[in-house]
Formats: C-alpha cells, sequence, structure tokens
C-alpha cells in the first residue's frame, strides 16, 4: 500500500534509491551499526512516507522478515524507528521519524554525563600525571566540552530547523 503511493508520487530511479540505501547503511555500518539495521534504517529514511511495512522492508532490501525483524527491533530500543499499527489491519508499519538525529543526540546527554563520572574515576585511579591518566584527562575534558556545548547545539539547530520549515512552506 505504501510502495503504491510512493510509486503515484512520481518517478524515481528505483537503481539509484537502492544505491543511495546501499551507501548510506555501510557508512552506518562503518561508524559502528549493525548492517542489517543499518540498511533498513536508510530504506525507511529514503521512502518518502518514512513508514513501511516489514513485507514491503523485506520487498526493498530483498531480505527475509527474520533479518527486518531483528533489524527492527535493535532499532526500536535505540529510538531510531518506532512501531505503528495499521488502521484495520493486524500489520505493523515502521515509521522512520525527521527528528530521529536531533532525539538521539538529546538521549545521549546522560550517556556523556555517565562516562564522565566514569572517566573522572579513572583519572583518579590510573594517577593525573601518569601517561595513561593525562590520556584519560584529555578524554574526560572532551566530554565535558562535549556536554557543555550540546544544549546550545541542539537549541541552534531547532531554530534553524524551524526555518527550513518555514521556507518550506512558504
Amino acid at each position: 500500500m505504501t510502495e503504491k503511493r510512493e510509486q503515484d508520487a512520481g518517478t524515481r530511479d528505483d537503481e539509484a534509491v537502492s544505491t543511495f540505501v546501499e551507501r548510506f547503511a555501510a557508512q552506518m555500518v562503518d561508524a559502528g551499526m549493525q548492517r542489517m539495521s543499518a540498511r533498513v534504517f536508510a530504506c525507511l529514511l529514503a521512502s518518502d512516507s518514512g513508514v513501511l511495512t516489514s513485507a514491503e522492508l523485506g520487498e526493498r532490501l530483498q531480505v527475509s522478515p527474520a533479518a527486518v525483524s531483528g533489524a527492527i527491533r535493535y532499532l526500536s530500543q535505540v529510538d531510531m524507528v518506532s512501531r505503528e499499527r495499521e488502521p484495520g489491519s493486524r500489520r505493523d508499519r515502521y515509521r522512520v521519524h525527521s527528528d530521529q538525529w536531533y532525539e538521539a543526540l538529546a538521549r545521549r546527554d546522560s550517556v556523556v554525563t555517565r562516562w564522565e563520572s566514569t572517566l573522572r574515576e579513572g583519572v583518579e585511579s590510573l594517577g593525573e600525571d601518569s601517561p595513561a591518566g593525562r590520556r584519560m584527562r584529555e578524554t574526560l575534558a572532551f566530554f565535558e566540552f562535549l556536554h557543555a556545548e550540546l544544549p546550545g547545539l541542539l537549541g541552534r539547530w531547532r531554530e534553524h530547523r524551524d526555518q527550513l520549515r518555514a521556507d518550506q512552506a512558504g
């Protein structure tokens, strides 16, 4: 159903879209994401609606329902996609949100705070003046800097995003 609507939205070079999905997925894999999760995420991101069923994902990626299921489970756990029920159906649909990058970074704030605490313990246990302690102290300084700068950065992004949306609507 979703796939038909997207085909009606305009003509696309399916091969070019597939190449994009695989290339972007490969870059996410290089950054540490699981391969199938990266492919599913890129496929959802490249769909006009941002919403696809498991069957549609499997067809587009030419993979089994089990592969899609495992990828969706991971992406749901890290809040990169959400699961919703298709109206009047028992089939699940999977949605990627337009603000997923913002939300992912905003949630990382608590992770950075935990890392800072652990790194402080590391500096203390290694000794500030030891080579390892100096490396640990510099790593801690980086995360403290990131933690301090992130709220302002995210605020500037929200303003920029709102302006982009206003420009697109006008």
